[in-house]
């Protein structure tokens, strides 16, 4: 059987090589594989495992499936899901005329511009992920996402690589919190992401339900769920809704990139960060992702 391949177009400005640089930021990511000119994906097509080949194929990506059966249903979910993946419908030219503008911004789109707001499609995974990142540093974030995905997803082997798929709600919502104690949650990250995963599977929350409401209305249901406050909300918008309007102001992250940026030795307020933010108002999303990107360095 050949390969399928998938193309699918993107207007510029996109650079794929910035992304995987963004990518390939841990050494324990466990969702992707992704190297100097390519990332690799399982994907889940409705119970049957398919590891797909992601790379740059002008005028946009190509994905390529070796020696797998792919319907054209199948060809439409994956298109969607990496369109959401890499926020490739966003009008990024536009956030680059803002930034070129602002003295801020200006410095960062032109050492990292055709970065796209790379996000998680998945509802649950953004929110799962959300909650584990709260008040642990990032590298113990890694630690236990990789965890709980070994012991709770699926996974494929090929070539002597495992891939894996981020758990099912529905997997998740039979267990008891002590069952994610034992790979060092604490009780309360426990009890929140069982609880949204029991949410999910009995149909009280989807994505699907929430992609009609407004910013507004989205926030106010994520901030209905227990374990989600308001950088939670706010960090699911920008990378579970695509919503550019999204602004976690205090993220540490964001604090820490400003004060380098600004040259500020003291601590940032909420109040200065909010009127930061009004500068780049429409864009503060990718202006938040922008900054954080800064923090890596040339990774």
């Amino acid at each position: 059987m050949k390969p399928t391949q998938l193309m699918i177009p993107v207007d510029p400005p996109f650079d794929f090589h910035q992304c995987l640089t963004f990518l390939r930021r841990s050494e324990t990511e466990v969702m992707h594989v992704a190297t100097d000119d390519a990332v690799w994906k399982l994907f889940d097509m409705n119970g049957r495992l398919r590891l797909g080949e992601i790379k740059a194929a002008a005028p946009g990506l190509v994905v390529t499936f070796e020696e797998e059966e792919i319907t054209n249903e199948d060809k439409a979910d994956v298109e969607r899901y990496v369109r959401e993946w890499f926020d490739l419908d966003q009008d990024v030219a536009s956030f680059e005329r803002l930034a070129e503008t602002h003295d801020l911004l200006r410095p960062l789109v032109r050492e990292y511009g055709g970065l796209r707001l790379i996000g998680f499609p998945d509802l649950f995974e953004a929110l799962a992920w959300g909650i584990i990142g709260q008040q642990i540093t990032l590298s113990f974030a890694y630690t236990l996402k990789r965890r709980f995905v070994e012991r709770y997803g699926q996974f494929r082997e090929v070539d002597g690589v495992t891939h894996w798929t981020f758990p099912r709600p529905e997997s998740v919502a039979v267990l008891s919190p002590g069952d994610l104690r034992d790979m060092q949650f604490s009780m309360r990250k426990a009890e929140y992401i069982i609880g949204i995963a029991r949410e999910m599977t009995a149909g009280t929350l989807s994505k699907q339900q929430l992609r009609s409401c407004s910013p507004e209305q989205i926030q106010r249901r994520l901030l209905e769920l227990r374990g989600v406050g308001e950088w939670t909300a706010d960090y699911v918008r920008m990378k579970c809704f695509q919503d550019k309007t999204a602004f976690p102001v205090a993220d540490a992250g964001l604090h820490q990139a400003l004060k380098y940026h600004l040259e500020r030795n003291d601590k940032l307020t909420l109040e200065e960060v909010r009127a930061i933010g009004e500068s780049f108002a429409g864009w503060e999303a990718y202006a938040t992702f922008y900054l954080w990107r800064s923090l890596y360095g040339n990774v």
